[in-house]
């Protein structure tokens, strides 16, 4: 089955848009004339990879609200016996958004062609993440889909929601410093020029700090441009580079070995491991499954070798807690709340603990930084403002004492 978009009027002149699957052109038309609209344009949809060839970049991707809705509401049709595909088809029709309902039919379609449902999210990766494909995944394998998917969406919101506390612990740093480069290089390229030109033209001495800061601006005013090339460039080869994966795992270790930010990654990672692994693991998914599912969820290299690592000597008999201690990449918390639930047998219960605690302790590190960074950057700014300042002002103030 193909997808298409229409457009008509029912016979009381109402208008209607969305999305409908079917075999043909002439078979949508003729299921819209059977629910009373008469068609005034149908067009087919073109497939997900052709559409985004060229317009990658342009292509509106699905919100994390709208992601976790879809979710959660499949989650209840399923739990409550409906058929997957006729749960798809009902998510499709009452969305009030063409772009959503376009992606839950294709997956519908992808359904009734005889994928998997896992398979089905894999088919819109820009769309779900490979997180959630894996939890599918070992949903369908354990025959539990229905609550595997109310995991499902309870994992994809406190995902999006640390997402974004990470990101507005982040947004008010890269503004106030955005804020700061564009006052400095304005001062430096406008303000500072026209008032040092005075006493060059009048052969005046100048102070140190003054000379420094007339050759700081005349290579921004007649090098800017090309200093603002080679940090591109610069961004560009280093996207590049960590492309590679032994660049990437130096990278991503060296990113450990930082002091504050190697405690930031390594929390979120830890987090994200032991919410998986908890998902996994009470889903029924076999320990080494689980541990490879959720070592592919992490964005670190060297913590997801850790996992692999640890995995391999899980399968030779060791216990998990002992096989990730060997490493010490992750918080001890970690450890000890394993260990308990591999003694105790809940495991599952454990692991969703230490995803709580990283996650409290992750929010309270960002509180910190960000508390302690809005002072800082405030203070440097205002240093380097006052230091061009001076470097203005020393010279008038040497003509006053010569006046005097």
């Amino acid at each position: 089955m193909a997808l298409f978009n229409f457009a008509g009027v029912d016979q009381s002149g109402g208008e209607h848009n969305g999305t409908l699957e079917a075999d043909t052109l002439r078979h949508a038309r003729s299921l819209l004339k059977s629910r009373g609209i008469v068609a005034i344009q149908v067009n087919e949809v073109k497939s997900q990879h052709k559409q985004t060839r060229y317009l990658g970049l342009f292509k509106k991707k699905l919100s994390a609200s709208d992601r976790v809705l879809f979710l959660r509401q499949l989650a209840s049709l399923l739990n409550a016996g409906i058929a997957l595909d006729e749960a798809l088809g009902t998510l499709a029709r009452e969305t009030e958004k063409p772009y959503v309902g376009q992606i839950i039919l294709a997956m519908r379609s992808s359904i009734v062609a005889g994928s998997t449902l896992g398979n089905a999210f894999r088919d819109q990766s820009a769309h779900f993440p490979e997180t959630l494909v894996a939890l599918v995944s070992a949903g369908e394998q354990t025959g539990q889909l229905g609550y595997v998917m109310e995991k499902v969406a309870d994992y994809a919101e406190s995902r999006d929601q640390l997402n974004q506390k990470v990101l507005m612990a982040l947004a008010y740093p890269a503004i106030v410093s955005f804020v700061a480069v564009g006052i400095v290089a304005f001062l430096m390229t406008h303000v500072v020029p026209q008032v040092v030109s005075v006493f060059i033209h009048n052969h005046q001495s100048l102070p140190l700090l003054t000379r420094i800061m007339i050759y700081v601006s005349d290579g921004l005013v007649n090098w800017g441009w090309l200093i603002l090339l080679g940090i591109v460039l610069l961004v560009v080869v280093m996207r590049q580079l960590l492309r590679q994966p032994a660049l990437r795992l130096i990278w991503d270790q060296y990113l450990l070995d930082i002091p504050l930010v190697g405690r930031l990654v390594r929390g979120y990672n830890t987090e994200r491991f032991a919410s998986t692994l908890a998902i996994l693991v009470n889903s029924g998914v076999p320990i080494l499954a689980a541990l490879i599912g959720a070592a592919d969820t992490l964005n670190n290299t060297a913590l997801k070798n850790t996992i692999t690592d640890a995995a391999s000597r899980v399968r030779e008999g060791s216990g998990l807690s002992r096989a990730l201690a060997v490493y010490k990449q992750f918080p001890p918390i970690l450890l000890q709340l394993i260990q308990s639930g591999e003694s105790t047998g809940r495991l599952s219960e454990m692991l969703s603990r230490a995803a709580q605690t990283e996650s409290r302790d992750l929010e309270r590190r960002l509180l910190l930084m960000t508390t302690l960074l809005e002072p800082l950057l405030i203070l440097f700014m205002g240093l380097v403002v006052a230091t061009i300042v001076l470097a203005v002002m020393m010279p008038i103030m040497e003509i006053n004492q010569m006046i005097h």
